[in-house]
């Protein structure tokens, strides 16, 4: 299997890109494209003793600034890695495209490129978190800020299939955001993808409230890209507040440095279910091709996993299999006068 990285993106330039994708060649024993200025590649690899020749170069003679507007993408910087990158999904040329640069240009590259899939009207990034029971997912955290009560319910529809093939539960518990868990709270939009979901195919549970997130009550949560992307910076934030706390409060004391010792085992074993590392990325969903979308401050480690997702969710044939769940999803009525927000 062919995979094309973004050599352009994140924020700790080359190192921890090319260190991530020797690291995946390595465990798949896929071939790894980087695509991007390909004189700054070849010297980065010269450096590196004993580079895989599993990861080849595609060049790409512009790149895209994190502050970049996305819309100027598709006019101005064609020739740009994240562009050339995901030119390679539509091509056929590779199977998936892992990005961790700008994160509005790997949208819109894939939105322009790849095309919606039928019946989607808007993509979603599917974020995964860590929760009391295993793992959930959350979508959309980014992608749309504004959303129709009818795209929150595609967004269940994805995230259900989401659930079953990468999470592997044969029938996921979908539930949608909301201010409390009674099915007349919320606002218009999210009461009325609220009567959708209960009307449809999938296991949805109802309304999910944001004490309930990390509980493991439901798999798959739905909401506007504008509330998930709020609600995963917050948890970014205090998950990183708490272990700083709990870390100055056991270095305050002998007592504390010496329990420690005893608990050391199972903080790093949190520690790791909480780092967003282990996920490596979040797909956008709702494209024809699949596009993993990294953090800007991705370490090798998270490359690496996310580049073993993109694999593992175009081995499985995920994309086709949307698809198929898509149509389904459709057969059920949506009224044309649902209440919308306009995006």
């Amino acid at each position: 299997m062919k995979i094309a990285l973004d050599a352009m993106g994140g924020d700790f330039g080359l190192p921890p890109l090319v260190d991530g994708a020797m690291q995946a060649a390595k465990e798949l024993g896929d071939e790894i494209i980087l695509v991007g200025d390909q004189e700054k590649i070849r010297a980065h690899l010269d450096t590196i003793k004993g580079k895989k020749t599993s990861l080849d170069i595609c060049h790409a003679s512009q790149t895209v600034g994190m502050q970049e507007l996305p819309a100027s993408i598709a006019r101005k910087k064609r020739d740009s890695s994240i562009w050339v990158a995901t030119n390679l999904v539509k091509t056929g040329d590779v199977e998936a495209v892992v990005s961790a640069g700008n994160t509005g240009a790997t949208m819109v590259s894939a939105f322009f490129l790849l095309g919606s899939i039928q019946g989607v009207e808007r993509p979603a990034i599917a974020a995964s978190l860590p929760t009391r029971q295993g793992n959930a997912v959350m979508l959309d955290v980014g992608a749309t800020v504004d959303c129709t009560a009818k795209q929150l319910y595609q967004f269940g529809i994805m995230g259900n299939e989401y659930g079953k093939h990468i999470l592997e539960i044969a029938k996921p518990r979908v539930g949608i955001l909301s201010i409390g868990e009674e099915d007349t709270k919320g606002n218009e939009v999210t009461k009325e993808a609220f009567r959708l979901l209960k009307n449809s195919p999938i296991n949805f549970i109802g309304n999910i409230e944001g004490r309930d997130v990390y509980s493991g009550n439901a798999d798959v949560i739905v909401c506007d890209g504008f509330l998930g992307n709020v609600a995963l910076k917050i948890s970014e934030g205090l998950a990183d507040a708490i272990k700083k706390m709990l870390m100055k409060e056991i270095a305050q004391s002998r007592l504390g440095r010496l329990s420690y010792l005893f608990i050391a085992g199972p903080l790093l074993r949190l520690r790791r279910r909480t780092d967003y590392a282990e996920f490596g990325g979040a797909p956008l969903l709702g494209v024809n091709g699949i596009s993993m979308i990294c953090h800007g401050r991705s370490s090798a480690k998270a490359i690496k996993n996310a580049i073993c997702r993109a694999h593992k969710l175009a081995d499985g044939g995920f994309v086709e299999q949307l698809r198929a769940d898509i149509a389904e999803g459709l057969k059920v009525a949506v009224p044309e006068h649902s209440p919308v927000v306009q995006p």
